[in-house]
This record gives C-alpha cells, sequence and structure tokens, in this order.
C-alpha cells in the first residue's frame, strides 16, 4: 500500500485495518478515525478508449459506471474531465504523470473498450498512482458480452477498490428485495432482483400473494423467501437462473417463516410457530428433516448463521423484551449479547465474522446499528421514523436496510451506509422496495 493513498485509508479503518492494506517494506499500518471528516481520495477517469467504431458509446457509458461506482463509496472524489490538461488518445501510449498531478489526481484509471463483430466485448484497465509515477499492479483484461457491459464495468471498479484500499469489492453483486406498489392499505409485493446500484430490475414473482424476507444462498444461486399464497406463511426456495421454485417441507397447522441459508448452502435456519410457540428450527434441504433448536417459551426469530457455521445470532423475547442472543448452530445454551436501552431485533452476522448488523428501536427512533459478536462498541449507523432489515455487502464494509419516511404514505425504499455511519445514499428504485438482501460477488 502506497503512503500517498493513507487518507482513504484511514476513512476505511474504524475498527481495525485488514492484514491486506499492509505495506510489504514495512509493518503494518494501524490508523483510528476519532472525529472530523477526511477528504476523499481524487482520481480521474478519461472515457475508455474505443478500439472500433462500434464501442464509442459503450466505452462512454462504461467509463461513467466505473466513476459512479466509485463515487458512490464516499471514499472517492472524481475530478471533472473538462479540467484535464491532457487527454488519453492511446491506451499503451505513457502517461504524463505530470499533467495529473497538476490537477491534483492521486490515482488514475485508463482503459480501452473493444466490440467485435461477433458482440464479444473486451475491456482492458490500468490503475496509476499518480504521485508516485508508477502504475499499480498490472492491467487486467475483461471478456464478456456486449449485453454484460454494466457487469464489465463493475469488475472494473472492483478491481480499482481493491488495490487502493486492500479490502474486496462489492460492485459486482445483486440484491433481491420485495418490490412493492399501490396504496397503503392494498399494498401489492413482489420479489424483485437488481444490480447492487438499482440498474437491471428483474421480477421473479408475480403480485398475487404477499411475499416476504428473500434471502440469497452463499453462491447467489437460490433465494429463500416466505410467500402467503396458501393463506398462512410458508418458506419457498427459487432458483434465480430458472425462476423455478419449490415449497419447502411444512409441518402440519405450523406456520414457517424468517428463513436463512447456512454457509454451506444446504441448510436451513427458520422460525417455526405452532400453538402460540414460535422456535428456531434447522433444516437440511435435500431431505426435508427438520431438528428444533430452541425450546423456551417466547418468540425466536431472524436467525443469522456466522460465517463458519459454527453459531447462530437471532432475537428473542425470553427476557421480556426483544433482544439479541448468540447460541451453538446445533442448539443448545443462548447468551444475550445486547444490553443498551431500547428494542433490538433482525440481527445478521457480518461475511468477515467480526460484527453483528441489527435493528434497534430506542425513544421512538429505529436505527440501524452494529456491534461487536460479544456485543461491544455497540454503534448507531442511522436514525429515522423507520429503519429496519440491514443486510451486508459481500466485503462487510457497507449495510443496506430499508426505510420507511413519515408522511410519505407508507412508502418504503432501500437506502445504505458504511460502518463509520458516513456516506448514507439512497439506492434509487420505480417502485416502494423493502426487505433487501445483497448477494455474494458474481462469478
Amino acid at each position: 500500500m502506497m503512503t500517498r493513498f493513507l487518507p482513504l485509508l484511514a476513512l476505511l479503518v474504524t475498527w481495525a485495518l485488514p492484514a491486506a492494506a499492509q505495506d510489504e517494506n514495512r509493518g503494518p499500518l494501524r490508523i483510528e478515525i476519532t472525529e472530523g471528516v477526511i477528504e476523499p481520495l481524487p482520481f480521474a477517469v478519461p472515457r475508455f478508449i474505443a478500439d472500433s467504431a462500434g464501442g464509442r458509446d459503450l466505452a462512454e457509458r462504461i467509463t461513467r459506471v466505473i466513476a459512479a461506482d466509485l463515487s458512490g463509496t464516499g471514499l472517492f472524489r472524481e475530478i471533472r474531465k473538462d479540467a484535464f490538461i491532457s487527454p488519453i488518445t492511446s491506451f499503451s501510449s505513457p502517461v504524463q504523470f505530470s499533467d495529473w498531478k497538476a490537477i491534483n489526481a492521486q490515482a488514475l484509471v485508463t482503459g480501452s473498450v473493444s466490440l467485435e463483430a461477433s458482440g464479444r466485448l473486451v475491456v482492458q484497465f490500468r490503475l496509476y498512482d499518480v504521485f508516485a509515477g508508477q502504475e499499480m499492479g498490472n492491467g487486467l483484461q475483461f471478456v464478456g458480452t456486449e449485453e454484460g457491459w454494466r457487469r464489465m464495468a463493475h469488475k472494473v471498479a472492483d478491481q480499482v477498490y481493491s488495490r487502493i484500499t486492500g479490502e474486496g469489492g462489492y460492485f459486482d453483486s445483486r440484491v433481491v428485495f420485495v418490490a412493492e406498489s399501490g396504496p397503503k392499505d392494498d399494498r401489492a409485493k413482489r420479489l424483485a432482483l437488481m444490480d447492487y446500484d438499482g440498474a437491471n430490475v428483474k421480477y421473479l414473482t408475480d403480485s398475487s400473494a404477499l411475499v416476504l424476507a428473500p434471502r440469497f444462498s452463499p453462491t447467489g444461486d437460490r433465494i429463500l423467501y416466505t410467500s402467503y399464497e396458501t393463506g398462512r406463511p410458508r418458506i419457498y426456495v427459487l432458483d434465480v437462473a430458472s425462476v423455478r421454485r419449490r415449497a419447502l417441507e411444512a409441518q402440519d397447522g405450523a406456520m414457517s417463516f424468517a428463513p436463512r441459508f447456512g454457509p454451506d448452502g444446504r441448510t436451513v435456519v427458520y422460525s417455526l410457530t405452532r400453538g402460540g410457540n414460535t422456535d428456531l428450527y434447522r433444516m437440511d434441504i435435500a431431505t426435508g428433516e427438520s431438528t428444533r433448536l430452541t425450546s423456551a417459551p417466547s418468540i425466536e426469530t431472524a436467525p443469522s448463521f456466522s460465517p463458519d457455521g459454527k453459531r447462530i445470532v437471532f432475537e428473542s423475547d425470553r427476557s421480556g423484551s426483544r433482544q439479541i442472543y448468540i447460541m451453538p448452530a446445533q442448539g443448545g445454551p443462548a447468551e444475550r449479547i445486547s444490553s443498551g436501552a431500547g428494542l433490538y431485533g433482525t440481527p445478521v452476522w457480518s461475511p468477515r465474522g467480526d460484527l453483528i448488523a441489527f435493528t434497534k428501536q430506542s425513544k421512538r427512533r429505529f436505527h440501524i446499528g452494529v456491534m461487536r459478536v460479544d456485543g461491544s462498541e455497540e454503534r448507531l449507523l442511522t436514525a429515522s421514523f423507520l429503519d429496519e432489515g440491514p443486510t451486508w455487502s459481500p466485503n462487510g464494509r457497507v449495510i443496506m436496510f430499508t426505510r420507511e419516511t413519515q408522511g410519505a404514505q407508507g412508502r418504503a425504499n432501500l437506502y445504505s451506509v458504511d460502518i463509520t455511519g458516513r456516506n448514507l445514499r439512497k439506492v434509487p428504485t420505480d417502485t416502494g422496495a423493502s426487505d433487501p438482501s445483497w448477494s455474494p460477488l458474481l462469478d
């Protein structure tokens, strides 16, 4: 990691700097933020060079998406193209670093786009540390199709983000959510899939039945969700590619809901209500065999596995109010980890394993927060009339959630925020949107 990128690292590191972001020639860096706002890192992305006439429009669009991905993190600031001194006219030409230094560009991204007659699309890029006057790593090439140009742009942005920050990227990912339309007293809901930034929306179900709580599998190829099409909540698993689905085994006279995959993709943990009592169960998807995990005379719901599959975090009112607990994945004694004033719910384990995101209700406000897995270092990232249902980005650095604004006729929208509590952003959707679940990075 080069020293001129230290301001950016300071933005990223609130909990601890990852081992990946270390300079090989000196010890590990540790930077802590106490207060104030740090200036985002200035970067320049000249329009990628089109190697063919048919690629000019694509080159412009790909460049815009890359710039939007990086700027949208709040960690980078794009330098306007009308400030450029010398244009990039060839992908292979040497870079005039003095011209980019003069406009204070600390990072420079150049690239080329080639669209072949067969529809094959080739995108190349290089990333430069301007003040060091050298390339950061080797240039890369991505090959795809014209229809997949946005994914290729996200892949470039992921590489740039990772090389500068030492973190994994999250742009080449998708989000499944509940699309909402109609008046508040007759709201239609259906499952929808989109790119992480709101583009390429695809509907997976119709609006004939109420659907809730979609959750991606660890490989992103399947989605669990709850449907009321039979009049009672029941869990379904849907194949993303074929949009085919099947109901998971249900117990007679019981209601099943709040499902979530285990990290092996073969196990599901969920809530089941029978006889007025709600407990957690674990199911083998292939056999349909279920095992009861809790038996307290209380409501246990919203379970989420740890990344190693050894523990489950969940919400329960066994103490008299909704709080967060952790227990072994096979069942057993549960330990309460939430301790602040207020009600806690919808806990979700970070893919990094270090934090748990949650919803908190306190003093007539709702918050999205994070805490360590032992309940320490609780941090509230948002405050609103109604914020709920967090989901983690693939790199564990950003949280997406549902927000309903008072006086908005009950319309819900998706928002994202990073784990420092900075960079709160609304995710654009054409309809109301709720209950997001972030996929892993795509292949």
